[in-house]
């Protein structure tokens, strides 16, 4: 089993990353947002799950241990694979999908692209009291809204903007984040990058 890779961003894009390992380079699956976080040429660390399957070796990376838990438990739902237990990883952070777990709000699981209603009240309905220790309330020590921050425009500067360009848009993305997104490096970057837009991307990059 592998249960974490450190090594090389060779490339990241979409949803795959390309990490090289002991001069090896692994593709690896994550969400869009962490993607977008990662640097090429910079040193990464990821938690790893490792899918095997008769015709195929997947591996799923994820930048803390709550996402690969709740990835873990989403698997386990009748009718969610690993792709689909990724997509509710890019559309909700660890802490909001307990929330709407603990809510019993499957309509938050239906606006994932895969997740039908049928699936999504089973999600609800499975991880019932399995999650508690993801919520905000539960969380022991949380990230300071500074660490987040900073991580959000080192990220954004990254991949390109200015640093003035950056903070403004990190600033409207705080103004208009919940608290379970203002506390989420993930959450706070997609907010970020909905601000920029592409067209200012493009032009970041020029």
């Amino acid at each position: 089993m592998i249960s974490s890779l450190r090594g090389t961003v060779l490339s990241a894009a979409g949803s795959t990353a390309v990490l090289e390992v002991g001069g090896v380079g692994l593709a690896v699956t994550v969400t869009p947002q962490h993607a977008l976080a990662l640097r090429v040429g910079s040193e990464a660390m990821l938690r790893t799950a490792l899918i095997v399957r008769e015709d195929d070796l997947a591996l799923f990376g994820f930048d803390g241990g709550d996402e690969l838990a709740v990835f873990d438990l989403l698997r386990g739902v009748t009718g969610v694979g690993p792709k689909s237990a990724m997509g509710v990883l890019a559309a909700l952070s660890p802490s909001q999908i307990a929330t709407a777990v603990e809510s019993e709000d499957d309509g938050a699981f239906r606006k994932v692209s895969g997740i039908g209603p049928k699936t999504a009240k089973l999600i609800v309905v499975s991880l019932a009291g399995k999650l508690q220790q993801f919520t905000s309330s539960s969380i022991g020590k949380p990230a300071s809204t500074a660490s987040v921050n900073d991580n959000v425009l080192a990220a954004l500067v990254g991949l390109g903007w200015s640093e003035r360009v950056a903070s403004q848009a990190l600033d409207d993305a705080v103004l208009a984040a919940s608290e379970s997104e203002s506390a989420s490096v993930p959450a706070l970057l997609r907010l970020a990058l909905t601000k920029l837009g592409p067209q200012q991307f493009m032009g970041a990059q020029r």
